[in-house]
């Protein structure tokens, strides 16, 4: 009697990119592919292609036709999921897999830091968002998007560091380095701030953060007390994190390293390094029990 070899995907997708991973029962890598972004912002149906392009690089990897698919329980995260009719419209699509979950990228970047075990973490990166799973219980944190919430991300960063630029601009407050380089950017006139402004994103925004760390660094006064709210913006969020029950506390993004040796001594001290990706996140989900039959 012949046994069918079970196979499972892993899919991130985001904002920036797609990427999947296919492994065998033991858990060993068999391809990976990448796409463009994969977020509900753009639309379901782009969302699914970008997937499913990724999925077609990883099966061509590992030389799997595209029949395998069929043989596959898949888990999924995918940025923006939480928009309301996202995760129905998703299940609504043809389901080329054996089984398939999804989940918000968030989450499956928390089961990867923890190898599927209850942990939390706090993405620091365009955005900000703290996620946890906590004896059973899905616990998030913030990250409702920017310019409402993301507090401590680089898009708020770059916000209050243009808004700190104004200020000095009209003789409010001192004019610092950091902050003439930001003048200087826009030629020092406010209404090249607000036509940027008028069409700028969280991305652009979050562009501006660098220039904060690099005068942070460099002694600036004006950038050290952004990083230091932008800490402490995370610290909350951590905070939060640890009330609710958290026992192992991952600080991930683009930010977390800059911003890490900010964070107050009393919660670095809870912090640990991630065991795997959000991919081996999704491949948690899609190796978990429940997911047989899906």
């Amino acid at each position: 009697m012949t046994t069918t070899p079970q196979f499972y995907l892993g899919v991130d997708g985001g904002g920036t990119g797609c990427r999947a991973r296919i492994t065998d029962a033991a858990g060993r890598t068999l391809g990976e592919g990448s796409a463009g972004p994969a977020t509900t912002r753009i639309g379901i149906a782009a969302a699914w292609q970008s997937i499913q392009t990724a999925v077609a690089g990883a099966a061509a990897m590992a030389a799997l036709p595209a029949s395998a698919l069929a043989t596959m329980d898949a888990g999924i995260g995918l940025a923006g999921l939480s928009r309301r009719g996202a995760l129905e419209a998703l299940n609504a699509l043809p389901n080329p897999f054996r089984s398939r979950r999804f989940i918000s990228d968030a989450a499956a970047a928390c089961l990867g830091a923890h190898s599927g075990q209850d942990g939390a973490i706090v993405i620091v990166g365009t955005g900000s968002i703290g996620v946890g799973f906590l004896a059973g219980r899905h616990v998030r944190v913030g990250g409702y998007g920017f310019p409402v919430s993301d507090e401590g991300s680089g898009a708020d960063l770059g916000l209050k560091a243009l808004q700190q630029a104004l200020r000095a601009h009209d003789g409010r407050i001192a004019e610092t380095p950091l902050l003439a380089a930001l003048l200087d950017r826009f030629n020092r006139d406010p209404m090249e701030i607000i036509g940027w402004m008028d069409r700028a994103t969280a991305t652009d925004y979050a562009t501006l953060a660098p220039e904060v760390l690099s005068h942070a660094d460099q002694g600036d006064d004006a950038a050290r007390t952004l990083i230091r709210q932008a800490a402490g913006a995370i610290d909350g969020l951590a905070r939060a994190l640890l009330a609710c029950g958290a026992e192992r506390l991952t600080l991930l993004g683009g930010l977390a390293a800059p911003l890490e040796p900010w964070v107050a001594p009393e919660v670095r001290c809870r912090l640990k390094p991630a065991d795997g990706d959000a991919v081996a996140g999704a491949l948690h989900l899609a190796r978990s029990p429940a997911t047989a039959g899906g």
